[in-house]
């Protein structure tokens, strides 16, 4: 099964622990430990304790332990929409990047930030290790989680738009690989939510993907941006697209979605003024 065409092209061409044991207690010294007078005991009680954030929710395993697919929310009673960016960037596109061609995009988060936008950036192993700092921004920021779009940007079916193909038996390691990628950077709020390369799977790669344990995340309206050049045709394709609960993929990367920028400048004020607000992948799914 291979997921929407109008992305595929796009993809193709994206820029075409063991735990540590625990310290040994030191051993209690004696203490002479004396009453509390009644103004103490009428002290204010001492701070609350942190809260523990919620883990992000995830989907039960389909039939025959098949890795589950999510899409979008249906039938949402909420104007709520999750705006998705692929950090693309193929095992084998350092020597394009050494070059000098971007597949970053430092202005489309500084816009998603300047506009208090929440979101979930899909990224590959590979686009972490070219830009650790920036992984690191993404994944320490509130707004944002990061999600696993594999290491290599390389097929997990075939056929998929001409994209070099990763093994059945290998696929669940390079996704591990590109978590290890992310934790390696610093970035800290990461999601165990996948996308395909391409868009591209078939029961094969949902069953080779089991061992992960991850959400595989695809969408409901794709954006055209990778390859646009009109930011006003991206934004109409996304106003046209968005119902409530919808999921919209984009991508943040500069060579391969040079307008993404532009057109998020309006695709956000305007879903805005219809009454729509911004949510990461983790809260749509929760929902």
């Amino acid at each position: 099964m291979a997921a929407l065409g109008l992305l595929g092209a796009a993809l193709a061409g994206c820029g075409t622990g063991a735990a540590d044991a625990p310290a040994p207690k030191p051993k209690a010294k004696a203490a002479v430990v004396a009453s509390p007078s009644p103004k103490a005991s009428a002290a204010a009680p001492g701070p609350k304790p942190a809260r523990v954030p919620a883990a992000p929710p995830t989907m039960a395993p389909g039939p025959g332990g098949l890795t589950p697919v999510y899409t979008h929310r249906a039938k949402s009673a909420e104007k709520v929409v999750a705006l998705t960016f692929d950090a693309d960037m193929t095992a084998d596109q350092g020597p394009r990047a050494a070059r000098g061609e971007h597949f970053d995009n430092p202005e489309l988060i500084a816009t998603l930030r300047r506009l208090k936008v929440d979101a979930t950036v899909f990224m590959t192993g590979r686009w972490a290790e070219e830009y650790p700092a920036q992984a690191k921004s993404i994944g320490g920021d509130p707004r944002f989680e990061i999600a696993n779009h594999s290491y290599s940007h390389y097929a997990f079916a075939t056929p998929c738009y001409g994209l070099p193909t990763v093994a059945g038996p290998d696929q669940a390691s390079d996704v591990q690989r590109a978590f290890d990628a992310f934790r390696d950077a610093g970035a800290v709020n990461v999601v165990p939510y996948f996308r395909f390369p391409g868009g591209c799977y078939d029961d094969a790669a949902l069953r080779a993907l089991a061992p992960a344990g991850v959400t595989a995340v695809q969408w409901d309206v794709v954006s055209g941006d990778a390859f646009a050049k009109d930011p006003d045709a991206v934004a109409d394709q996304v106003l046209d697209g968005v119902k409530p609960g919808s999921l919209v993929v984009m991508h943040c990367t500069r060579s391969a979605a040079p307008v993404t920028e532009q057109a998020i400048r309006r695709i956000v004020p305007e879903l805005r003024a219809r009454g729509y607000r911004f949510v990461k992948v983790s809260e749509l799914m929760r929902r």
